[in-house]
């Protein structure tokens, strides 16, 4: 099977195509976290829910706005025969980086005692940075997977005493050919 450089980048190739997705990554994450910190922010000073509900609250209004982000600009290219099974997937991992920073903010406010608003938004920042993390690795990972480059055929290898024969056949179809054309 005869290999290409555009099926087998470089490590460079590689890693510039890491950073830029990376980058991808990261605004469509920028655009969440507004939407996260401003629904979070409204919650606790405009509703005055308790932080956990609050971060919760926020944190799965970002999840359906990043959804939309990743599955038709980041992540468009990559293979989406079973939307059902991605959208698990994201619900899935994008609930378990919830977790995380949920329980970054709740072992700042509820064990170490604090809770001040900026504390509170402190400890956010950290617990979205972890889970931001996890998120990224999983999602490119298990949820938006790559589709596959076609493998180019290659040509079936003739044992070496079959070769022989086949070289034979050649030559008794050259000479067919021959013969055809000078009766004609």
């Amino acid at each position: 099977m005869a290999t290409t450089t555009a099926s087998n980048p470089s490590l460079t190739e590689k890693l510039r195509g890491l950073s830029g997705e990376a980058v991808k990554f990261g605004l469509v994450g920028l655009s969440g976290v507004v939407v996260n910190f401003a629904v979070f922010w409204v919650c606790i000073n405009g509703l005055h829910l308790a932080s956990l509900r609050s971060n919760i609250a926020a944190t799965l209004v970002a999840i359906a706005t990043n959804y939309l982000g990743y599955r038709y600009w980041l992540y468009r290219d990559r293979d989406a025969a079973s939307r059902k099974r991605e959208i698990t997937l994201f619900l899935l991992f994008s609930g378990a980086g919830m977790l995380i920073e949920t329980g970054v903010l709740g072992v700042s406010v509820y064990a170490l005692g604090l809770d001040s608003h900026v504390e509170q938004l402190a400890a956010k920042v950290g617990g979205l940075a972890l889970g931001t993390v996890f998120r990224f690795v999983s999602y490119r990972t298990w949820v938006f997977k790559a589709v596959p480059e076609p493998v180019a055929e290659a040509p079936a290898a003739v044992p070496a005493p079959a070769a022989g024969v086949v070289a034979q056949a050649e030559l008794v179809l050259a000479a067919e050919q021959i013969r055809l054309a000078k009766a004609e």
